[in-house]
């Protein structure tokens, strides 16, 4: 069985295993408002005609966003590489935008280059009245877009992409730009200055890292304070409770969670029989490799329980649960289906009580996953620290 469910996740855009081998590339991606955990029991959130419409809205540092974004990254392309209707994919983003969604995620390597015009396209009748953030960091060539070997964060290079993107996405600035990965020839206080020119001009406002080292991340913010860190987190991926996010709270630094519904696993979308297309990243990461999956699908079901408590979705409590993990907490779930959208942002509806919270918590750690969260090809571009300045 296949599965098309989406989700958006900064992570590997492959059109083919060989491909991604052959560039080297894994394309992947302080004040804060009350959290809303109620002491009351969740009605459950509406979809469909009565969907839900998003009034939360939180801080990534001093960034207001809605408490829910939406990614775009699969908007040029779904995982197993057919291409969405392109006037539907407007259709999402402006719904989203009408249902309270503020804070839209894309990046030059999604696509490349398309998936930045596309948002641009959607974006264009209210483009004041969001948030759009997107990433450099790969070594994509500027004009064709074609993806070369590695990565390319040299401070000439940075400022020549962002005048792509600001074409691109029909704007005359980028609300949060993130270095999608760290670039292993670059000192980050190299990279921090190129960016602090770009806020200079105006060309850019506020900027964060994806995926870094947490020494990278702590220098990074001694040169130029930053808004926000993205990195993987979920229910199914866990890692950056133990460093990432413990030094924002530090550092007053807001966490984008990418893939933050497990790639469509923590939807229930995806079964023991389970196998994916050719073009399909999740073919190769082991989480999800036939052995591991029937284990793995114990969370699942932990999700299913929930859901059927709380009357709501898989899904739902998945978001409502990194929700309530930390007030300056903001998933980007994607989708290329509007249904799944209005159900995603629906899951700021979900409440738990302190002591609900508690149990779901205990649950979730309790339950061991199996298998890596990406093949070793890829996670080679995580944690990386930038070398020291001389």
């Amino acid at each position: 069985m296949n599965t098309t469910r989406q989700d958006h996740c900064n992570s590997p855009i492959l059109p083919s295993r060989r491909h991604l081998l052959k560039t080297g590339m894994a394309l992947a991606a302080a004040s804060v408002f009350p959290l809303a955990v109620a002491q009351a029991n969740a009605s459950k959130a509406p979809v469909g005609d009565n969907a839900y419409t998003l009034e939360d809205r939180r801080r990534l540092g001093s960034l207001e966003v809605s408490s829910i974004g939406l990614g775009v990254q699969n908007m040029s392309r779904t995982y197993q590489t057919t291409i969405p209707t392109r006037s539907e994919m407007h259709n999402i983003i402006r719904t989203a935008y009408d249902r309270g969604v503020t804070f839209f995620d894309a990046a030059e390597a999604y696509g490349p280059h398309e998936v930045e015009r596309i948002l641009g396209e959607g974006v264009q009748s209210f483009r004041d009245k969001v948030v759009i953030a997107s990433k450099f960091g790969w070594n994509i060539d500027l004009e064709t877009g074609e993806r070369l070997s590695g990565l390319n964060s040299r401070p000439e290079h940075i400022k020549l992409a962002v005048e792509g993107m600001l074409k691109r996405l029909r704007t005359d600035r980028i609300d949060l730009l993130y270095q999608h990965r760290v670039d292993p020839q670059v000192p980050i206080e190299d990279v921090a200055g190129a960016v602090r020119e770009l806020m200079t001009q105006g060309k850019v406002l506020h900027w964060g890292l994806s995926e870094m080292g947490t020494n990278t991340l702590r220098r990074a913010h001694a040169e130029l304070p930053v808004t926000a860190v993205q990195n993987e987190y979920s229910m199914l991926w866990r890692g950056p409770e133990e460093k990432v996010i413990p030094l924002c709270q530090e550092l007053g630094i807001g966490f984008v969670p990418w893939s933050p519904l497990g790639v469509g696993f923590l939807t229930g979308a995806i079964d023991a029989r389970t196998r994916f297309a050719e073009g399909d990243f999740r073919k190769t990461e082991s989480r999800f490799a036939p052995e591991n999956l029937p284990h793995n699908l114990a969370l699942v079901d932990l999700l299913k329980s929930w859901a059927k408590r709380k009357e709501t979705s898989p899904g739902q409590i998945s978001l409502a649960w990194l929700l309530a993990q930390k007030p300056w907490i903001v998933p980007i779930p994607g989708t290329t289906q509007m249904a799944h959208m209005l159900e995603n942002i629906g899951a700021a509806a979900v409440r738990f009580t302190s002591a609900e919270l508690d149990e779901l918590n205990k649950a979730v750690a309790a339950t061991e996953i199996q298998g890596a969260r990406l093949p070793d090809f890829v996670q080679v571009f995580s944690d990386v620290e930038a070398p020291l300045k001389k």
